[in-house]
């Protein structure tokens, strides 16, 4: 029934099982005295949210278990110090699939030695089911045409130059804008 991190924890641990207690929040430096852990367990507490500096000295975490908590997303910054991070447990979890999910995709795709699952998005509604990585490149794919510019075509990189040219002087004309496209 623990309901925060022990600050006794014996600095040369090298596992530790903090599964089915009442931790909430991880704050910030939590584990910062126990640099030797390799293996931090904290499946089944409800964990809501997680400081960007929660995992702040643990440079030899191999496995994080985060698994049946209540995390939506990360902050930017939660992963950064888990360089050595080869196994990551995000499986029930309602993972919010919103601007926010962001961080930890990109996170984990620029991390591909990092084995992980149960990235799912559970809410909104419309991407219930989704694997989170479907819903990040859905993100920029699904580009309303009302929202997109005058003239799309002008970014269009496949036109020859003489059409280009043409294209940019009737552009100039109709709005006084001139586009310098440098590469």
């Amino acid at each position: 029934d623990l309901k925060k991190v022990p600050g006794n924890i014996p600095p040369d641990i090298v596992k530790l099982d903090l599964s089915n207690n009442k931790i909430r929040q991880l704050r910030a430096k939590e584990f910062e005295d126990v640099s030797e852990l390799k293996i931090l367990n904290l499946n089944s507490n409800g964990i809501a949210y997680i400081d960007p500096a929660a995992f702040s000295g643990l440079n030899n975490l191999e496995e994080l278990d985060l698994s049946n908590n209540s995390l939506q997303n990360f902050e930017y910054g939660v992963l950064e110090d888990l360089y050595f991070l080869k196994i990551l447990w995000l499986r029930e979890n309602p993972w919010r699939c919103d601007y926010n999910i962001h961080y930890l995709f990109y996170w984990l795709k620029h991390h591909y030695n990092v084995h992980y699952n149960g990235l799912e998005c559970k809410m909104p509604e419309e991407y219930k089911g989704w694997s989170v990585g479907k819903y990040v490149r859905s993100y920029y794919e699904e580009c309303p045409k009302d929202k997109l510019p005058i003239y799309p075509e002008a970014f269009d990189l496949d036109k020859d130059d003489e059409e280009w040219e043409r294209h940019k002087e009737q552009t100039v004309k109709k709005h006084g804008v001139i586009v310098t496209v440098i590469g």
